[in-house]
């Protein structure tokens, strides 16, 4: 028998739907793999114990002559910040150890609904507050290229869980590049839908404004049919949009056989220059808009003056919304209590919370306190709101002239584990490039464009649309994908990551 893990979702899918094989042997060959790997990878902190029985249900629907979806029977991984009512549910935190929650995340609930099949919740930076998942809780992840290195943050979990072939779709969640960062530096594809285009109920909150729940594949076509899924209107979503919107597995089909690259105007930013980017991380780039100009699309400069001040106006606003969101984690409602004999309330709560968060969260919540409080709150937080509406303009004026923006996802392939762990600015600047999206709510996909010669990493290229235009961005990434693939092929397709390796 083929080698299940190996298949895309789609493939899988379609061998599913022809009863070639059953949901039970994809979702039993998918656990063999857990099982096999995940202690060198950590990408799972729970692995689920009724899969193989929803597999079966699947099957006997299947067989019963039950229409069911697309992707019935496919196996799922999801990000610890999502809840669930048959895992727990920790963003990676002590303080929700062991928490249960009383409903699932609507996109959970719609991936169920849809047939897919939970295998496990994945790791992740505490709350999401990271950008290399070796500020969780429970141990890092290891990136499966290379178990020395970093598979990304804050969805690293799920990046590695798809790039080691522990899954063939995840569910992650991007407040600052937390889909697209991990997706470069794993050789997978990821995206962060336009702000509002997914439900966010139920995705343990860290920055409000800025959160927002996508898709984690190794094809194109396979994230646009989980966006399928899990898109659309909620009403338990007040930020939730009722836009009707058009399926994103068509439109990678669309982009993978049609003439989209012909006459795209191909947006690059000028003030983005090669200074800070890994050279590979630059070559790599260049050389995917250089296949892009040679199927005719047309490479524009364009500007972007305030993209450089992105990365400091986002870590004002997002701590500041943080503090306020995590506020709830005080020992009463739910959670960790550290009892403090003859202590009060306030003493049981601090103790609790000292206990409870690890450092980067406190880091965050002093900062945010901070940039809220009375005086500052013009200086910092009010500053920082001016400078996300001088992006959202830049972004305005770009796409006037240009279909899409195209940048490196990040300016380094994965670096060594502990290697910036201590240094929170350097682990900040990680995200330049996709923090603008999240300030400005439009979407962004990444998708792996080749392997930097230095080290063999994979490497990644962001593309940008406007606010809806999420559809887009799947035609160009799968019509990119097609012609990268003719040229050299894909890492996770035809080289199978270095497991073992570096260690």
């Amino acid at each position: 028998m083929t080698d299940l893990t190996k298949l895309s979702a789609a493939a899988l899918a379609d061998k599913l739907a022809a009863r070639e094989v059953s949901s039970v042997e994809a979702t039993q060959a998918h656990l063999d793999r857990i099982a096999a790997v995940d202690g060198d990878i950590h990408a799972f902190l729970h692995v689920s114990d009724t899969a193989l029985e929803v597999a079966a249900d699947i099957d006997r629907r299947r067989a019963a002559g039950e229409r069911l979806g697309p992707v019935a029977g496919v196996p799922l991984a999801i990000k610890d910040v999502l809840v669930t009512t048959d895992m727990p549910s920790t963003s990676g935190s002590k303080i929700l150890e062991g928490y249960m929650s009383p409903y699932d995340a609507t996109v959970v609930a719609r991936s169920r609904a849809a047939g897919l099949v939970p295998l496990g919740k994945t790791n992740m930076d505490e709350f999401a507050m990271g950008s290399s998942t070796e500020h969780s809780a429970y141990g890092p992840t290891r990136n499966p290229w290379d178990l020395d290195r970093i598979p990304g943050g804050s969805g690293g979990g799920s990046a590695a869980a798809v790039a080691a072939f522990e899954a063939p779709l995840a569910l992650g969640s991007d407040t600052g590049g937390s889909i697209r960062q991990p997706a470069h530096v794993t050789g997978t594809v990821g995206l962060k839908p336009t702000y509002g285009g997914v439900s966010r109920y139920g995705a343990i909150a860290l920055a409000s404004s800025l959160d927002q729940v996508g898709p984690v594949t190794r094809t194109v076509l396979d994230a646009g049919l989980l966006h399928d899924v899990i898109g659309g209107h909620d009403p338990h979503d007040a930020t939730s949009l009722t836009d009707a919107w058009p399926s994103f597995a068509d439109a990678a089909r669309e982009g993978a056989h049609g003439d989209v690259l012909r006459g795209l105007k191909v947006g690059v930013i000028k003030e983005l220059p090669d200074q800070g980017f890994q050279p590979g991380v630059s070559a790599s780039f260049r050389g995917a808009l250089a296949a892009m100009e040679a199927q005719g699309a047309e490479i524009v400069e364009i500007s972007a003056p305030h993209f450089e001040y992105g990365v400091a106006a986002y870590y004002l606003i997002l701590p500041a919304e943080a503090s306020s969101n995590l506020a709830k984690f005080d020992s009463v409602r739910f959670g960790l209590r550290v009892d403090v004999p003859g202590g009060t309330v306030e003493d049981v709560m601090a103790a609790t919370r000292d206990r409870g968060f690890g450092d980067e969260v406190k880091r965050r919540i002093i900062l945010g306190t901070y940039a809220l409080s009375a005086g500052y709150y013009d200086a910092y937080y009010g500053s920082a709101q001016k400078v996300r509406t001088l992006i959202q303009r830049d972004f305005d004026e770009a796409f006037a002239r240009v279909d899409v923006i195209a940048t490196p996802s990040a300016p380094t392939t994965a670096f060594r584990l502990g290697e910036k762990i201590d240094d929170p600015m350097q682990m900040y600047l990680n995200d330049v490039t996709t923090i603008p999206a999240n300030l400005a709510g439009v979407p962004g996909i990444s998708i792996p464009s080749g392997l930097a010669a230095e080290d063999g990493l994979p490497v990644g290229i962001q593309f940008l649309a406007p606010a809806r235009e999420d559809a887009r961005l799947y035609r160009v990434g799968a019509a990119l994908e097609a012609v990268l693939l003719d040229s050299w092929g894909a890492p996770l397709l035809d080289r199978a990551p270095i497991l073992g390796g570096g260690r």
